[in-house]
């Protein structure tokens, strides 16, 4: 008995497990959708900037942006395993270094030309806003925060794709330590200097704040950049639900696994599966038109990063711990650990709170299909 109330405990966490990992992956989808349109917006704001000399406000709708994005993402969903491209990660990591170095270069010499640090230690002052909103921009901002642990929905992703020997423990665990360190001082100071630098009136996406900033070609770089990862980020981050819905799909329906062969130019034969075809393309016009219709960068991130940080970067690395370390219930250690899964807990049901309560307070400002930047 002891042992069929294990196994299903173990199904039961596994399941809960998997929900809450693709539920994160899609809702980061939707957050790179709204991200990558914003970052193309401020380029073309620049160039319009530039042209005028500054004399023309250069709004825009984000619209044909996302949909341009999500065009993008089609075709680009339909290369199989894309995954498995090894020099996708080298560029990500050169476009992530080039925006982040021009954007803290950028917070310094604006903190410098200020004089002085616009933020504070306090934030936003009651009167300038009220307490309730103080409140919820507070919880929103622990899920915003909480995102940066977003590395955990791929991590195990990543570990199935490493050789071995050496074990892929071990080369994830020596990756990780230097990937955790590197990001967070780069995002740390990026953070901090964007405070410094605009205050209260910080943007979500820092780059954006510099919109109105010469040189325009140096902002343009940056975003471009942004651009560029996000772009490559979003098929690679789709890649564990396309495999999961796929492969149930198939398991059920084994006649649907065909490809038809597909001449290009008369030059060369492209393989087309048409379930692949259709459910990825239904699928991506899915996450544009979430995204068009709550284009609200900072509540989405505060929305996904909390609902997947408590189980999955606290509460299922810590009862592993527990069992495999043979930690005794009620010991001191336990106790500690048990603790700190409820505080994140705590932590992560107040970052869903304040940041669904933003988004809802953004939807009654604003209409759907309707940001302009």
């Amino acid at each position: 008995m002891q042992a069929k109330s294990y196994i299903t405990t173990c199904g039961f966490n596994v399941t809960f497990c998997g929900i809450v990992q693709y539920a994160n992956l899609f809702g980061s989808l939707i957050g790179y959708t709204i991200a990558a349109p914003l970052s193309m917006m401020a380029i073309k704001r620049s160039n319009c900037q530039d042209a005028s000399e500054g004399k023309t406000a250069c709004n825009t709708s984000s619209n044909p942006y996302m949909i341009s994005f999500g065009v993008i993402q089609i075709f680009l969903s339909q290369i199989p395993n894309f995954d498995k491209i090894w020099w996708l990660s080298i560029v990500a990591t050169i476009m992530s270094f080039t925006y982040s170095t021009i954007g803290l270069a950028l917070g310094i010499i604006k903190t410098s030309e200020n004089g002085v640090f616009k933020g504070s230690l306090t934030g936003v002052s009651i009167g300038v806003v009220t307490k309730a909103e103080k409140v919820w921009g507070i919880f929103q901002a622990l899920g915003n925060i909480a995102f940066a642990y977003s590395f955990a929905f791929v991590l195990i992703e990543i570990q199935n794709t490493i050789k071995s020997p050496p074990s892929e423990a071990k080369t994830m665990k020596k990756s990780a330590k230097i990937s955790i360190g590197i990001a967070t001082i780069f995002y740390m100071l990026c953070g901090c200097m964007g405070y410094a630098a605009f205050g209260d009136t910080a943007p979500g996406n820092l780059l954006i704040g510099f919109g109105d900033y010469n040189p325009y070609k140096l902002i343009d770089i940056a975003n471009a950049a942004l651009v560029i990862h996000l772009v490559g980020a979003y098929p690679l981050f789709a890649q564990p639900i396309f495999a999961f819905i796929e492969t149930k799909a198939t398991k059920r329906w084994p006649q649907i696994d065909m490809d038809f062969e597909f001449p290009i130019l008369g030059l060369l034969a492209y393989n087309i599966n048409i379930f692949r075809l259709v459910w990825r393309t239904i699928f991506v016009v899915i996450t544009t038109t979430v995204a068009m219709l709550i284009p609200f960068f900072n509540d989405v991130l505060g929305v996904m990063g909390a609902i997947g940080f408590w189980p999955l970067t606290v509460y299922f690395p810590v009862e592993m711990y527990i069992l495999q370390k043979r930690i005794p219930k009620w010991s001191g250690r336990w106790i500690c650990l048990q603790m700190l899964s409820a505080t994140c807990l705590v932590v992560s049901f107040v970052a869903i709170v304040g940041s669904i309560v933003n988004v809802v307070k953004d939807l009654n400002k604003s209409k759907p299909f309707g940001l302009n930047y």
